[in-house]
């Protein structure tokens, strides 16, 4: 079993769950994004135990004694990785150009990077783009749906969760023929990524009052910035409801004028 097929039907259960109850679990002060907050706050809760208890020390492991450079290598690997599948999802939100940069990245990389070990492309003026189908289905008007916290995976919302269904299908460790390195692969990635949150995440625990809803905000405004490639739309001007009506003219037809 790969890693890949492990979190496709737990992630499409939680999809399936926050579809289903988001109509009964509401209340009458709950955030209209968030409105499974109660059971939001609990999966986040465990998530942050399994944070705290496991993964945050071998993330801290990993960064006090690899090596600098190998960080840097393992990164880049992971990196020239989803620049494919953000080329895929470049051409989906017909944007062709920002497409052919996010090939020409995997090409160099790939070719004169050593497999993606070092990464040429981005010296070479070759932007970065972090396109996901998530942010292509935002892109053609599908709204985020309400917030969810995914066991394990974190914050999400509904659309962001299907669409990290179709952008497993493009992860290359779900078409590998060893489970054994399928595994470790997958584990290193989340080491590797959990420890360039290392000092993030100190700051916000130090910072924050309330993580959770910190953390929410943060998720569902980065989002939004990413599908509108950091051009949100300006909210709505709110109605002067406030404002006295014209006075109505008097009766003969007079008009009345202020003084």
């Amino acid at each position: 079993m790969n890693p890949a097929a492990f979190f496709r039907p737990r992630a499409l259960a939680a999809a399936v769950m926050i579809a289903t109850l988001s109509a009964c679990a509401t209340g009458p002060n709950a955030n209209p994004r968030d409105p499974l907050e109660p059971m939001n706050r609990e999966i986040h809760r465990i998530n942050e135990d399994l944070d705290t208890g496991i993964i945050k020390p071998v993330a801290q492991l990993y960064a006090d004694y690899v090596p600098s450079p190998v960080r840097t290598a393992v990164g880049n690997v992971f990196s020239n990785f989803s620049d494919m599948y953000s080329a895929v999802n470049n051409l989906l939100q017909a944007k062709p150009g920002r497409a052919a940069e996010d090939t020409m990245r995997v090409a160099i990389n790939s070719v004169f990077g050593l497999g993606g070990l070092i990464d040429i492309a981005t010296p070479a003026g070759l932007p970065k783009y972090k396109e996901d189908f998530g942010q292509t289905l935002g892109y053609w008007g599908l709204p985020s749906g309400p917030y969810m916290v995914l066991p394990l995976l974190g914050p999400s919302t509904v659309r962001d969760t299907a669409g990290m269904l179709v952008d497993l299908q493009l992860e290359p460790l779900a078409y590998m023929d060893s489970t054994a390195l399928q595994y470790s692969l997958a584990g290193l990635f989340v080491i590797d990524k959990r420890s360039r949150l290392l000092g993030t995440t100190s700051l916000l625990e130090a910072a924050a009052l309330d993580k959770y809803s910190f953390l929410r905000d943060s998720y569902l405004q980065r989002r939004e910035y990413l599908v509108y490639d950091g051009n949100p739309p300006l909210p709505p001007a709110p109605s002067d409801s406030t404002s006295d009506p014209a006075p109505a003219a008097p009766a003969g037809g007079t008009d009345v004028q202020s003084k």
